[in-house]
């Protein structure tokens, strides 16, 4: 486990959590995994005493402080806690500190699906302090993924295994921008850590491949001449379907072409303003640097970059055609998000390239982008650059016409289908 402290514990038991995962030591030969210490992610109602990223799962650690300890205390989620058969008593009224932490999970869960992060599952851990002999919870709550718990290195080990129990094991690349997601400062470890820590040296994955798995028929090995007739109607069965099949597909084209032929789709023009936009391509990858130019590149290389998309679109002024392309940056954060935007929005800092530069654009459209009209913007975690050219004729990035459609195109969709 490697511990990765961004904060003060927001809780006294929460050096009892950071002392009982340093026992573990870092490497994946107890467990493994990556714990960011007194972390606040973005969206968060509070600050947490750990967050744990693990191969096959996340951990939200909550800390509770009792007023005195317990030998026993009973936890449900959705009850009144007991220390020693006595109610806990809260200043706000509250039965049980359980709802805080669901709260505080479902944020990070919620964070982790909006910045597109490895959908791992994520489960609660609320340690109680200062000492706790023995925790009662209700099986219907240990089945919702929740423990709660006095952090001994034993207590905490055995909750990380029984909860995070992903059907695969994350990639090292997706832990990393797990961590990018979840820590508003800092950088994530290197490829090389996390592979040390547990996490898979796969690049890629059946989550993100396009890919068709026919299932495997296991077929007995033959066992004299009496299987042979067997095997011969079954070969003869497929060969007529086959047949039969090529005969209605030779006849429906026949049919067909003696009729219409079907025009292929045409793409679907977006509005805006009352302004037709007719969409000429799009393309997204994560590697947002190799795209890039300038200074915007230089900073992609040394940042995490969730993911880039690119889009191009065509409409007219005044009968005059335009081109428009759209690079949209995904951050783990707004506040990287604004970093990016300062660099970009500088003059002659480097952009990031067009479709068309990269030899995609279509017939009838601008031959580059350069002395376009250009736009900055930024929402959330989200930066967008957005080019303007005449197709044809001098271009003239002051033009107000172009200015206009410029100001429009920030509300065109960077994914086209």
């Amino acid at each position: 486990m490697r511990l990765i402290r961004l904060g003060s514990e927001p809780s006294e038991v929460g050096a009892d959590v950071r002392a009982a995962l340093s026992t573990w030591g870092v490497g994946d030969a107890v467990l493994g995994g990556v714990a960011l210490l007194g972390v606040r992610p973005p969206d968060c109602p509070r600050d947490l005493v750990a967050v744990i990223v693990l191969p096959r799962g996340v951990l939200v650690v909550v800390g509770v402080d009792l007023p005195d300890p317990a030998m026993r205390l009973e936890a449900p989620l959705n009850g009144q806690w007991k220390i020693d058969g006595w109610p806990l008593t809260r200043p706000d009224g509250a039965m049980s500190p359980a709802a805080e932490a669901l709260e505080a999970s479902t944020a990070v869960a919620r964070r982790i699906q909006d910045m597109r992060g490895e959908p791992l599952p994520v489960t609660t851990v609320v340690a109680v302090g200062p000492y706790v002999g023995q925790v009662v919870q209700p099986t219907v709550d240990l089945n919702r993924g929740v423990r709660v718990l006095h952090p001994k290195p034993t207590t905490l080990l055995t909750a990380a295994r029984e909860l995070a129990t992903s059907d695969r094991p994350c990639s090292a690349d997706h832990a990393a921008k797990l961590v990018a997601v979840l820590a508003p400062t800092g950088a994530p470890p290197d490829r090389r850590d996390l592979i040390a820590e547990g996490f898979s040296d796969a690049t890629a994955d059946l989550a993100s491949a396009s890919t068709m798995l026919l299932p495997k028929i296991a077929v007995a090995p033959p066992t004299g001449r009496k299987v042979l007739p067997y095997v011969g109607g079954v070969v003869v069965g497929v060969l007529l379907i086959i047949a039969l099949i090529a005969s209605l597909s030779s006849g429906n084209t026949a049919d067909s072409a003696a009729t219409t032929t079907q025009p292929p789709p045409q793409p679907t023009t977006v509005v805006v303003d009352g302004r037709n936009f007719l969409p000429r391509g799009a393309d997204r990858t994560e590697d947002c640097a190799a795209h890039a130019f300038g200074d915007v590149r230089a900073w992609l290389s040394g940042h995490m970059c969730m993911q880039l998309r690119r889009a191009q679109y065509e409409t007219a002024v005044d009968g005059r055609k335009v081109g428009i392309t759209i690079a949209e940056l995904s951050l783990p954060d707004a506040t990287r998000a604004g970093e990016l935007h300062a660099v970009a929005s500088t003059a002659g800092s480097g952009g990031v390239d067009s479709l068309v530069h990269e030899g995609k654009g279509w017939s009838g459209g601008p031959a580059s982008f350069d002395r376009s009209v250009i736009r900055v913007s930024v929402k959330g975690a989200q930066l967008r650059i957005t080019q303007v050219v005449w197709v044809e004729g001098e271009p003239d990035p002051s033009a107000p016409k172009l200015v206009e459609v410029a100001e429009q195109a920030l509300r065109l969709p960077a994914v086209q289908g």
